[in-house]
């Protein structure tokens, strides 16, 4: 029998067209049946906010709340925004921050009779400030805080963002007085009661003082967010409802001040999109230095134009390049670096006048003049 290769080749190759379709077909029914995405998604993305606010090295910012507030702050001085962070220290509960803002607005100084100070295990100390600020004398921690106080009351005014970050909804309230405790410096526990702020007590001081901002800065806008950092000390649930009675508080204020009011998702962030513990640092509650520039970077996306990404690219690398520890300081391939580096604050200064550079030329003159 004679066989003709070219019809058998045309018939294996309808064949091998028709098992590719029903193969095709199984694979489409299975997707169907079974409802398999055809891309897989490992996190769930957090819608952001972008487009409602927008941040320049022009605006004027204050960042008030928990050490997260610090982080984002601590960003936002490296690249070289005009930003006063935490003036009191580390605030985590809404009253405290309330308390602060309206000290803030008030600009009356502290002095030697003022309740607040106080003297313990050999240093003296503020219950509205944070422990960075503790002096080994009373003259010393009045002229401290006053220094911050003075400044930041200079500055509310002018202020374009007020960025206001709530940690917990438990206050501790000192006995002897009322007082609400921005930080306990160590005191015995019986000196404080502790209680879960309600979304009234919550609203209610933050809407007080938030009004009195607007009525000195009607262009002012503030931005809230909740802690990502967990308060496990207060236990898993416990922690939940107060996480979930800050949430509630801030959007009720965004009601109140639908014109002056955004919110950013650092929580949800945190939560949802960086949900595994490599996220986190070693004590299992801060974000780790890789979630935080994650944050940063969402942070980037939502109030950040495209002019201001550049500029933060220029000044990121003067940050980088000063914070570099070369070998040799004495090499001349160093000090040729310095002088470089010393050459682009100096183009950026004069493209952008409003940017201070005071201390990072300080600090080039220092290298090259050693």
């Amino acid at each position: 029998m004679i066989i003709d290769q070219n019809q058998l080749s045309a018939n294996i190759a309808v064949k091998i067209q028709i098992c590719y379709k029903d193969t095709i077909n199984l694979i489409d029914l299975i997707i169907f049946a079974y409802k398999i995405p055809i891309t897989m998604f490992f996190n769930t993305p957090v819608e952001l906010p972008c487009g409602t606010l927008d941040i320049s090295h022009r605006s004027r910012l204050m960042l008030i709340g928990s050490c997260f507030a610090g982080n984002i702050g601590a960003a936002l001085l490296d690249n070289k925004f005009n930003v006063d962070v935490n003036p009191f220290g580390v605030q985590y509960n809404p009253l405290s921050i309330a308390t602060v803002l309206s000290r803030i607005v008030d600009g009356r100084p502290f002095d030697d009779s003022s309740p607040e100070l106080f003297g313990h295990n050999g240093k003296w100390h503020s219950i509205l400030h944070h422990s960075d600020f503790s002096r080994n004398s009373k003259e010393e921690l009045i002229e401290g805080i006053n220094h911050r106080l003075l400044k930041a009351h200079s500055n509310i005014g002018q202020c374009d963002i007020i960025i206001i970050t709530l940690g917990t909804a438990y206050a501790y309230t000192r006995n002897s007085d009322n007082c609400v405790a921005g930080n306990c410096h160590k005191l015995p526990g019986n000196c404080f009661t502790r209680s879960l702020l309600s979304i009234e007590d919550i609203t209610g001081s933050l809407q007080s003082v938030m009004q009195r901002i607007v009525i000195i800065n009607p262009k002012v806008k503030f931005i809230f967010t909740v802690s990502p950092i967990r308060h496990l000390r207060d236990g898993a649930h416990d922690n939940q409802k107060s996480k979930a009675t800050l949430l509630l508080a801030i959007d009720r204020l965004a009601e109140l001040f639908p014109q002056n009011t955004a919110y950013f998702p650092s929580y949800e962030i945190m939560m949802d999109e960086l949900r595994d513990y490599r996220f986190y640092a070693d004590d299992m509650l801060h974000p780790s230095t890789k979630a935080i520039g994650y944050i940063w970077e969402c942070f980037d996306k939502c109030y950040f134009g495209e002019a201001t990404r550049k500029l933060n690219t220029r000044t990121a690398e003067i940050t980088r390049g000063l914070a570099h520890r070369p070998f040799d300081p004495d090499a001349e391939a160093y000090r040729q670096f310095v002088a470089q580096l010393l050459k682009k604050i100096e183009a950026i200064e004069k493209e952008h006048p409003y940017i201070d550079f005071e201390n990072e030329k300080r600090q080039c003159n220092t290298l090259l003049n050693r």
